[in-house]
C-alpha cells in the first residue's frame, strides 16, 4: 500500500521509519486502506515540533497478517476522515478532545471522555468554559409522541458509570446515544516516561476483567521494543491464562443473558461455573483475575505436575457442567424466541463501523487476532475461528459458546504438552527511537497497544485501544428499531467495558 509502512504484530521498527505524509496523503492512505479491506486499529496524536501534532494511524490487514502505519503533522485543523471512513469516528473525537485539533466536517464531534486537553491549543476555551463531565448536546428526535428516556450514569448494583439517552416512539427506539467518560483515569499519560514499577499495575487494572489480555499486550510490546526472548513454557502459560480469562467471562455472559430473559437455571449454573474457572486462574498465580501472572520476559508463576493434573481434572468437570448449562439455553424455545432477531447488526454495518471480537464474528466477519496476527503460543497452536452470521443476540451468545468449547480444549491440550523450560528470561530495557504495535485477541476482541520510545528508550507515547472503544457504537446501532425493553438483553450481549473505554 502506497505511503504505509508494513510490519508485523509485536515487531519493533525504527520510529523514524514510519512515513510522514501530508495531511491529504495521510487521509487518502487511511481511506484507501480501509476500502481495500484493512481495519483501523488505532489512531492517536502526540506533540510534534512547532507546537503541532503528529497523528499516527495503525491499520490491520487480516488476509496477509500484516499491519500498516503512517503519520502526518497537523496544525489546528484538518479535513475529517470520518465521513469517508466511519471507523475513524471515535478516534478523531478523542484526538480533538485531547489535543484541541479539530477534524473539520466530522459529523458527531463531541467529547469522548470529557478529559482536560494534553496541551493548550489555539482557540481552545478557558478551563472554566470546558465541558462538564456528562453535559453535552445530546441528539434529539422531534415529533408528535416522541419521548426521551435517560438511563444512568448511576446504575443499580456494583457497576461503572455510563449514560444512555434513548429517543423513542412508544416502545420503539429510534436512536440511542451513549455518553461515557465519567471515570477517566489518564492511564496513557501515566505510561509516558516508563516503563516503571507501576506500569504493569496500570495495565492489569486498565480493565479488570481483561487483566491477562492487556498485560499480555503490554509485555509483548516491551519485549518487541527490547528484542527480548520469552521461554516456550512461559508462552504456553500465558496462553492458558488468556483462554481461562476468555472462558470465565463468556460463561458469565451466558448466565447473565439467561438472567435478562428470566431463565434462572442457566443463570444460576453459569454463576457458579464462572467462579470455578476463576479459581483455576487462582491456581496459576494466586489471584482469580490473573494479576501478577504475566510479566515482561515471561510469567511470574510456574506450575508443578501435581497442579497440572488437578487443573486438568477440574477442566473436565467445568466442560461437562458448562455444556449442560448452555444446552438448556439452546433447547428452550422461549429463550430462543427472545434471542433470535433481537439487536441485529448487519455484516455491512459491522464492517463499516469496525466492530471487533465476538460482536464482529457474530455478524459473519472473520476477525480474530489469534488467527490473522498470531503471537506467542498462537504462532504454533491454532484455535479455529468461531463465527455465526445472523448478527443478533443469539449469534453473539452462540459465538461465545463455541469459543468456550474451543478454549477449554486448547487449555487441556497445552497443559498436557507443557514444555520443559524456565518461565522467565532476563528482561532487557527498551531500545531508543523504536515504534511497535502489540495485538492480542482478548475475550471482548482486539486489544491494540502502540508505543514509541525516545532516544533514551523511555516511553514517549503509549496508545491503548480496548475492544470496547470499537464496539460501543455497535451497541447503539443494535438498538435502532428495537423495543426499549430489550436494551438490557442487547447490552449484555455486547457486554462492553466502561473502564476499558475510559482508561
Amino acid at each position: 500500500m502506497n505511503g504505509l509502512l508494513q510490519l508485523r504484530n509485536a515487531q519493533a521498527v525504527r520510529a523514524d521509519s514510519v512515513p510522514r505524509l501530508s495531511v491529504e496523503e495521510f487521509r487518502e492512505a487511511v481511506i484507501c486502506a480501509v476500502e481495500g479491506g484493512a481495519r483501523l486499529s488505532a489512531m492517536f496524536g502526540r506533540p510534534a515540533e512547532g507546537n503541532r501534532l503528529l497523528v499516527t494511524a495503525v491499520l490491520a490487514n487480516d488476509p496477509d497478517g500484516t499491519l500498516q502505519a503512517c503519520s502526518t503533522v497537523v496544525d489546528g485543523g484538518y479535513d475529517s476522515i470520518t465521513p469517508d471512513c466511519p471507523q475513524a469516528h471515535w478516534f478523531e473525537r478523542e484526538i480533538a478532545e485531547q489535543w484541541g485539533v479539530r477534524p473539520q466536517g466530522h459529523p458527531w464531534l463531541k467529547p469522548v471522555r470529557f478529559q482536560p486537553p494534553c496541551r493548550p491549543a489555539a482557540g481552545q476555551p478557558p478551563a472554566a468554559e470546558r465541558p462538564v463531565i456528562g453535559v453535552t448536546d445530546f441528539f434529539r428526535v422531534e415529533g408528535h409522541e416522541i419521548h426521551e428516556v435517560a438511563v444512568g450514569p448511576v446504575h443499580a448494583g456494583v457497576i461503572e458509570p455510563g449514560h444512555f439517552r434513548f429517543q423513542c416512539f412508544g416502545e420503539n427506539v429510534l436512536h440511542l446515544e451513549i455518553s461515557l467518560g465519567y471515570q477517566h483515569r489518564g492511564v496513557e499519560r501515566a505510561m509516558i516516561g516508563g516503563p516503571t514499577a507501576r506500569s504493569s499495575h496500570y495495565m492489569e487494572t486498565l480493565a479488570g476483567d481483561t487483566t491477562i489480555g492487556h498485560a499480555t499486550a503490554y509485555c509483548q510490546l516491551l519485549e518487541a521494543l527490547s528484542g527480548s526472548h520469552v521461554p516456550a513454557r512461559a508462552e504456553v502459560l500465558r496462553g492458558v491464562a488468556l483462554e481461562l480469562e476468555r472462558v470465565a467471562n463468556h460463561v458469565g455472559d451466558l448466565g447473565a443473558l439467561a438472567g435478562d430473559v428470566g431463565f434462572l437455571p442457566t443463570l444460576s449454573y453459569c454463576g457458579r461455573i464462572r467462579g470455578d474457572v476463576l479459581n483455576l486462574t487462582a491456581m496459576l498465580c494466586g489471584n482469580r483475575f490473573g494479576r501478577g501472572m504475566v510479566r515482561p520476559g515471561g510469567v511470574g508463576f510456574d506450575m508443578d505436575s501435581a497442579r497440572v493434573e488437578e487443573l486438568l481434572k477440574r477442566l473436565a468437570v467445568i466442560a461437562k457442567d458448562t455444556a449442560i448449562s448452555a444446552n438448556l439455553l439452546w433447547d428452550t424455545p422461549s429463550v430462543q424466541a427472545r434471542f433470535e432477531g433481537a439487536g441485529t447488526v448487519s455484516r455491512e454495518l459491522a464492517e463499516q463501523i469496525g466492530l471487533v471480537g465476538p460482536a464482529a464474528r457474530a455478524c459473519g466477519l472473520e476477525r480474530d487476532i489469534q488467527n490473522h496476527h498470531p503471537s506467542g503460543i498462537y504462532r504454533f497452536a491454532h484455535i479455529p475461528l468461531s463465527g455465526w452470521d445472523s448478527g443478533d443476540v443469539f449469534a453473539r451468545a452462540y459465538v461465545r459458546w463455541l469459543e468456550i468449547q474451543r478454549s477449554l480444549a486448547f487449555v487441556s491440550e497445552q497443559l498436557r504438552s507443557l514444555p520443559e523450560d524456565v518461565v522467565m528470561a532476563s528482561p532487557s530495557s527498551p531500545a531508543g527511537n523504536r515504534f511497535a504495535v502489540s495485538m492480542v485477541e482478548g475475550w471482548r476482541g482486539e486489544i491494540c497497544h502502540v508505543a514509541v520510545t525516545d532516544d533514551r528508550g523511555r516511553l514517549a507515547a503509549y496508545k491503548v485501544a480496548d475492544p470496547s472503544f470499537h464496539n460501543w457504537f455497535g451497541l447503539a446501532c443494535a438498538l435502532r428499531n428495537q423495543p426499549i425493553s430489550d436494551f438490557p438483553l442487547c447490552n449484555k450481549s455486547f457486554n462492553l467495558s466502561y473502564c476499558g473505554h475510559d482508561l
